[in-house]
Order: structure tokens, then sequence, then C-alpha cells
């Protein structure tokens, strides 16, 4: 193991464990950006919270982006990515991270349900924030890209709450778990095992050919979500005519390809440029 690789381990390490503040700063050192709003709930739970961050410039009528962070759908809080939604919207979006509720308070598809539910937000009120959510972009990593994936793919879940998808102008899928035909393990068992079929909460099911422009990328050395999860969802979109970059890094793990787009391990691969130029033609940024 190089020097490199076991900080970003040990990074990985803290952050599964709700690291301390000092050491997350020191880690993800903010992009220039602006801290919109804090805590501003999207329902009645408490979980049902987010946080908005803009683009330093401040200019009116920037995309939109929704940041979702992983944890197993049982652990994670939004005050640990600050340093994604700052990301973000560094490049040119109005961002949001929301927190969503976690098992075992919910089981699926709560956690999705909630992603929705800040969408729906965010189409309400990111325009008084300066954002255009005609113009909207997600981004989630592990437990995160699934409930992406779903809300972008699956169009249940924004019709549900009034959206039209079509607002959804691309998703990006960093290591996400999209096909599991076996609960295998007790977070999937305990996830999944109450819905009533397979068919439900399979991400690959839902391919389609309204689906937006996807961006999925893992690293091979993933031993969390196996890099076959991103290999098959890339191929079924392709096979829809969906637009599709996706990328497979050598020698990445999982927490590799989050840790890659933060200003401390940027320079270690091409992820970063490659992301936020996708995210950004989506967009229709320059």
């Amino acid at each position: 193991m190089t020097r490199r690789t076991g900080l970003i381990g040990l990074a990985g390490a803290f952050l599964a464990a709700c690291t301390p503040a000092r050491f997350l700063d020191s880690v993800f050192p903010d992009d220039g950006a602006t801290t919109l709003i804090k805590d501003v709930s999207f329902g009645d739970n408490p979980r049902q919270k987010l946080d908005v961050y803009g683009p330093p410039d401040g200019r009116p009528g920037a995309p939109v982006a929704m940041f979702v962070y992983g944890g197993g759908w049982s652990s994670g809080s939004r005050r640990e990515y600050q340093w994604a939604g700052k990301m973000l919207a560094a490049q040119g979006f109005v961002t949001i991270v929301a927190d969503y509720r976690l098992t075992p308070e919910v089981s699926f598809p709560g956690f999705v349900e909630d992603v929705a539910a800040a969408v729906r937000w965010a189409v309400d009120h990111t325009p008084e924030h300066g954002g255009d959510p005609s113009r909207i972009v997600m981004v989630g990593h592990s437990a995160g890209a699934y409930n992406a994936a779903m809300v972008a793919l699956d169009p249940r879940y924004l019709k549900a709450v009034g959206v039209d998808r079509s607002r959804i102008k691309a998703f990006a899928g960093l290591a996400g778990p999209y096909y599991f035909p076996n609960l295998d393990g007790p977070i999937l068992s305990r996830t999944f095992a109450g819905a009533s079929d397979d068919k439900i909460y399979q991400t690959l099911d839902y391919a389609g050919p309204g689906s937006p422009a996807a961006f999925l990328v893992a690293g091979d050395a993933d031993k969390t979500v196996r890099p076959r999860n991103t290999e098959r969802l890339a191929e079924a979109l392709r096979k829809e005519g969906v637009e599709v970059e996706s990328h497979i890094y050598p020698g990445q793990s999982h927490a590799d390809v989050l840790l890659n787009l933060s200003r401390t391990f940027r320079g270690r691969s091409p992820q970063y440029g490659q992301l936020t130029s996708f995210l950004r033609k989506q967009a229709g940024l320059a």
C-alpha cells in the first residue's frame, strides 16, 4: 500500500465513523462557494432537512445539483458532506445536500421517497436562491447513488411529488449498487426484505429510453459494491439509446471514487474533471 492510498483509506474510515469537523475540514478543504441557507425542512421528520450552496459569483439562473451521500442506508449526515455541496456549487450549480430517513426507522422505499421530496423542494424554492430547477443534475455515492438513480430512472417517485422527470438532465452514480437479486448480508436484508417483489427495487429494471444522461463510475478494487453494478447499468442504458459516460478506475476502492472529488485527492485521478465536464455539459453550462 502506498502512502497516498493509506491516507485515502484512513480518510474513508474516519468519514464512515462520523469524523470530527476539524479532521473533515483538513481532508476536505472548501472549494470556493457560498453557503446560501442551512437546516431547511422539506418534510415533517427531523431527518428531512437540507442545506443549499451557491456559485461564488451568485449569478441567477444557475442549474441545480443535488448530492446524495451513502452509508448503507443506515448512517450519514449532510454535515459530513458540505464539501461535496461546495465542490458542485463552485462549478456553477445551486447545490442541495439533503438528509433522508435511515434504517431501521424506514426501509425501502422510504429513503428514495425522501430524495424525491427534496427534489420537489428544489423545484419550488431554488429560484429564490438563484437556481433554475428546469435543469437539475443528481450525484450520489454508494447507497446515495442507488437513491439518486432510482429517482432519476423510475418515474413513479417524481410523479408522486408532482415533478416532471424531464427536469432531471443527468445523474452521476459513484460506486452504486444497482442490481442485487439476492438479499445477501444484513444491510440488504434489513433494507429491502419488506418489499413485495424484487423487481420493485432493482435499478437495472428501470433503464429506459426516457432516462436522463448518466455518468457511472467505480473502482476495480471496490470490495464493497462490485464494479459489475456500474458496468451492467451502463450497458442497459446504452441499449436504450441513453447517453452514458462510464469509467472503471484501476486500483481505486469504494471510498476512493468519492474522495477523488475532494481538493485533497483530486489530482490522483481524472475523475473530477470527467464528472464536472459531463455535468456542466448536460446542464447547459459553458
